[in-house]
């Protein structure tokens, strides 16, 4: 990803920053002490709401430019000190807010019209002042993408000291929360642009999907050409003011049924009933029935939290339907994260508990299946048998087993579909990627066994993906079931797996 000093190249004037009383001053370098960085930074935040209203535009967007220029040549240790700074002096006015919020009561009894006049007040009171600073920001050329790249700063920032007792937390926490709410309205699908990214698209387009891809790294350029060739597509969501910056990229494998494996789809190019034209493949579009979506990738660290993902897919499930009406079928190919990891903290609490004496209800291995893997690797007592799964799963040995696969497929299909289905965050599926699907409206479909046998996929989920379909007519219903009543819409397989897993209850509508 470009850093914020690579985004603005080119676009500041090449001089020192100017004042607000039009002196030269050098760019701040480590050598400055913390409190003349924070002066210069309210000098130059003045400068620009004084320029707003006593100026023309034309001033304070040099105003801004130059504070952007200041922020973008500042190491990251100065960075905080100038969002601290920002967030901390130069939000509301509580001694004001208080005050009108006091006048409310009698307002009300002198009318309607006095009434609307104080709320009109309190609502202009409510409004920090930077926020003021980032509307002029945005203004500029590019002036969106650098406050895109200030939030990823801020979250940043918020990451490293979330565990401190650092009172400027708060105020930060404030900061990105309004910084949030501008530019998700910046950001709204309306504003956002479908494109099609092929062989043919722009060099440096292409560049960046290869570099920005986070589900399945693209390896090289030949893989970077089958993925968006013949029976591949590729599509971006992207904004006009971050012209050849793709925002929200979703790579999708056309295919003649629900796929469960991704080498079948990364390291295949497609469909076998093509036919060529001089040597070139082409598709035949009758051979295609089914859509997967097998990688969605957010580009932007600064726009975590604002939903553009959801309304990519949709928006290329109506491309994809008009160019292929016969499509009857949109499932993904849905990477695990954070199993391994999960299972795991699970059998070092349930061998905690067995050492204390305790024996938990749920076991995660039955009787049966520690002792085929204790026979197979030469240990016979529980504890150890356990001992020695965790280590094999640590190390990813076990995959290359030529017994272990087999001897672990039911235990770890089961306990991945617990995971997936009954372990819960404030209601809803914890693993944050089954969430993304079911909060629209996608049904957990089917759990594949050694569907990514990369280094990455055995680290991840041991090896296992999941198809999450999506039943057009029914979206909207499991959607609203699922955000309202917290249910998992899911197949019979999945609700086999889970009952498998014992005190667990199911039930589905299918």
């Amino acid at each position: 990803m470009y850093s914020l000093r690579e985004s603005f190249k080119g676009l500041f004037r090449p001089q020192a920053v100017v004042s607000s009383s039009s002196s030269p001053t050098t760019i701040m370098s480590p050598s400055h002490s913390m409190s003349s960085l924070a002066v210069r930074a309210h000098e130059m935040l003045d400068s620009i709401l004084g320029a707003q209203e006593t100026s023309s535009t034309t001033v304070a967007d040099n105003q801004a430019r130059d504070l952007c220029h200041f922020y973008c040549n500042l190491i990251p240790e100065d960075k905080a000190v100038f969002l601290k700074t920002l967030a901390h002096d130069y939000g509301v006015d509580h001694n004001i807010i208080l005050q009108i919020a006091q006048n409310l009561s009698m307002a009300q009894e002198r009318g309607e019209g006095v009434l609307l006049k104080t709320e009109e007040r309190l609502k202009h009171a409510l409004v920090p002042k930077y926020n003021l600073v980032f509307t002029q920001i945005g203004h500029l050329n590019d002036g969106v993408k650098f406050l895109v790249d200030m939030r990823a700063d801020i979250l940043h920032l918020l990451n490293t000291t979330c565990h401190s007792t650092d009172q400027d937390n708060p105020y930060l926490k404030s900061l990105i929360n309004h910084l949030r709410d501008l530019i998700a309205i910046w950001f709204s699908v309306g504003f956002m642009t479908l494109e099609r990214v092929t062989w043919e698209s722009a060099c440096d387009v292409l560049q960046k999907i290869s570099e920005y891809e986070a589900v399945h790294p693209i390896r090289n350029w030949t893989d970077l050409k089958r993925r968006v060739g013949p029976y591949r597509r590729c599509y971006v969501f992207t904004h006009h003011s971050m012209p050849r910056e793709p925002v929200v990229v979703l790579h999708t494998a056309l295919t003649d049924e629900i796929s469960n494996s991704i080498q079948s789809i990364v390291s295949h190019p497609g469909l076998e009933q093509e036919s060529s034209v001089n040597g070139a493949r082409k598709e035949d579009p009758n051979s295609v029935n089914t859509a997967i979506f097998y990688s969605i990738t957010s580009t932007q660290k600064g726009l975590q939290g604002i939903e553009l993902g959801n309304y990519l897919i949709k928006r290329v499930v109506q491309e994809l339907q008009s160019e292929f009406s016969q499509i009857q079928q949109f499932a993904s190919l849905s990477p695990i994260p954070g199993f391994r990891e999960w299972l795991l903290l699970e059998m070092n609490r349930y061998l905690h508990a067995e050492a204390a004496g305790e024996y938990p209800e749920q076991k995660l291995f039955t009787g049966r299946e520690l002792q085929e893997i204790a026979d197979n690797v030469g240990d016979t007592r529980d504890k150890s048998t356990i001992e020695t799964i965790m280590k094999l799963i640590k190390t990813n040995n076990w995959a290359q087993s030529e017994f272990l696969p087999d001897l672990l497929k039911e235990p770890l299909m089961r306990l991945c579909a617990r995971y997936l289905y009954v372990e819960k965050r404030r209601g809803f599926a914890f693993n944050p990627v089954a969430n993304f699907h079911l909060r629209n409206g996608a049904v957990m479909w089917r759990l594949n066994w050694l569907a990514d046998t990369t280094t990455r996929g055995l680290s991840a989920s041991c090896g296992m993906m999941i198809n999450y379909c999506y039943f057009l007519e029914k979206t909207e219903e499991n959607s609203k079931v699922y955000m309202e009543k917290h249910h998992i819409e899911a197949s019979p397989q999945i609700l086999e797996l889970v009952k498998a897993n014992v005190g667990i209850e199911t039930k589905s509508h299918l």
